[in-house]
């Protein structure tokens, strides 16, 4: 039997991260994401696994974020018990991520129960704190560069992608009579010369490559961080707003704090109070300052990681008393709080509050998928619907497309390019279909590659 490979997620969207390769011999899952954004996607999460979960020898886990791990508690509630295999970084992010979506979801469940604004009676989470704390005890932590075994006729090793802390590319070597099948898969690739993250490591060799295109349409904003967010935060400060700033509580918003800190430490910004309002953004980054030395960060932040990363004015909201005190604070102020897509936690609240008022700022810093709040303010939409209701937008709101963790299309073609020749054919995914098919036809043109744009549910046969 040849291999296959089946794409049950991250095919014509930028979530739902599930790829599974079948040597015949060893059936290995990389990545285990949640739906997010368009309902229809969102439904997808309680479909029954398109796959056979008792035959999965091992799960293979990029890095942490909800769309590439969030779906394991799931797959775990329906009787997954294999091991997963991720870095050591990822596998401390992941149990403060898993157990926070669990949190969610069974608090948006109740919240729906009591305001009867969810079609479902009751309305269920799609897991519990208990079923993540299992998927924890599933991880096994291995550190970059170290081959192991995977399955009978498999090895295995983490590369550095520079993404968020402990991201990695997996580089599966299928064993055969010679040289062995070389697959990598991307994961998210990071980004080149920005602060707090490392550079990617380049690509090993490889005959196939599956590789992320959340941005293989377009280019970032290449101006200074810094410079984009002062002048968006100085025109709210003047009109005595509040500045909201949804966040991923990992990566961006130590991005966002650290970008903060050097502005006003150089005179730049006015000293405004800054609250964090996400208990997981905290502890990610005390999990930055424990992993300091780890080769996904950059080298210049040093040993004193929470000082870096936080202004010496910020203010931490942890319980839910904190959270509904800001609600009567006036502006100038800025609240960075999760999550990033405008999907769900505190960051609902406060942009219920705060976006029907003129004065006000919203700042999307990172990536808004199809189906979103923040995409639907980005189309131009008048209003957003947030716990039931329909909401005014009336608030300045700014993409900066310059805070994102993804590479853009230049930066993904340098990722390519880097390592010892082109790759034979490339399955580009983790992308909407206009940004999957311009890379595709990207590759094509610059490097000669063969090149797949897989739909949902599509396998592939790979050729030995």
């Amino acid at each position: 039997m040849k291999p296959t490979l089946s794409f049950y997620g991250g095919a014509g969207t930028v979530t739902g991260s599930k790829y599974l390769l079948d040597t015949g011999k060893t059936r290995l899952l990389i990545d285990a994401g949640l739906f997010q954004g368009l309902k229809k996607l969102r439904l997808l999460n309680w479909r029954e696994p398109p796959f056979d979960i008792g035959s999965i020898d091992a799960l293979l886990l990029t890095h942490a974020h909800i769309d590439h791990g969030g779906y394991l508690p799931r797959l775990v509630r329906l009787g997954f018990s294999s091991p997963v295999y991720t870095t050591p970084a990822s596998r401390d992010l992941a149990k403060l991520l898993l157990m926070d979506a669990a949190k969610i979801q069974e608090e948006d469940a109740r919240y729906a129960n009591k305001k009867k604004y969810s079609k479902h009676r009751p309305a269920l989470p799609l897991y519990t704190a208990e079923d993540s704390e299992y998927a924890h005890k599933l991880m096994q932590p291995v550190n970059f560069g170290e081959w192991f075994d995977a399955g009978t006729d498999t090895r295995v090793r983490f590369l550095n992608m520079g993404h968020i802390l402990g991201s990695a590319m997996i580089e599966v070597q299928i064993k055969r009579d010679g040289d062995p099948l070389r697959i990598v898969f991307s994961g998210d690739v990071g980004r080149y010369d920005v602060p707090l993250h490392s550079n990617p490591d380049p690509l090993p060799a490889c005959d196939y490559l599956v590789v992320e295109s959340t941005y293989g349409d377009r280019n970032h904003n290449h101006a200074p961080v810094e410079e984009q967010i002062r002048e968006a935060l100085i025109r709210c400060i003047r009109r005595g707003g509040t500045a909201l700033i949804p966040a991923f509580a990992v990566g961006r918003t130590q991005l966002v704090t650290l970008s903060l800190r050097q502005l006003i430490n150089a005179g730049k910004l006015p000293d405004v109070p800054i609250h964090i309002d996400s208990p997981m953004a905290v502890n990610a980054t005390e999990l930055y300052s424990d992993h300091i030395a780890d080769s996904s960060l950059d080298s210049a932040l040093t040993d004193d990681g929470r000082s870096r990363l936080f202004p010496s004015n910020v203010h931490f909201s942890r319980t839910v008393k904190e959270s509904k005190a800001l609600n009567k604070m006036p502006g100038p102020r800025i609240v960075i709080s999760a999550s990033g897509m405008l999907t769900a936690g505190r960051v609902l609240h406060h942009l219920k509050r705060l976006l029907p008022d003129p004065k006000n700022l919203v700042m999307l810093v990172g990536y808004q998928a199809a189906g979103t709040r923040g995409r639907k303010m980005l189309e131009g939409g008048d209003t957003v619907k947030i716990h039931g209701q329909h909401v005014p937008v009336r608030a300045e709101f700014i993409p900066l497309g310059g805070l994102s963790a993804h590479a853009d299309r230049d930066e993904l073609l340098r990722w390519v390019r880097s390592g010892p020749k082109a790759p034979d054919t490339v399955f580009v995914t983790h992308g909407e279909e206009d940004s999957q098919n311009a890379f595709a036809k990207l590759l094509q043109k610059e490097l000669g590659c063969r090149t797949h744009t897989p739909k949902l549910d599509q396998t592939f046969t790979l050729d030995l």
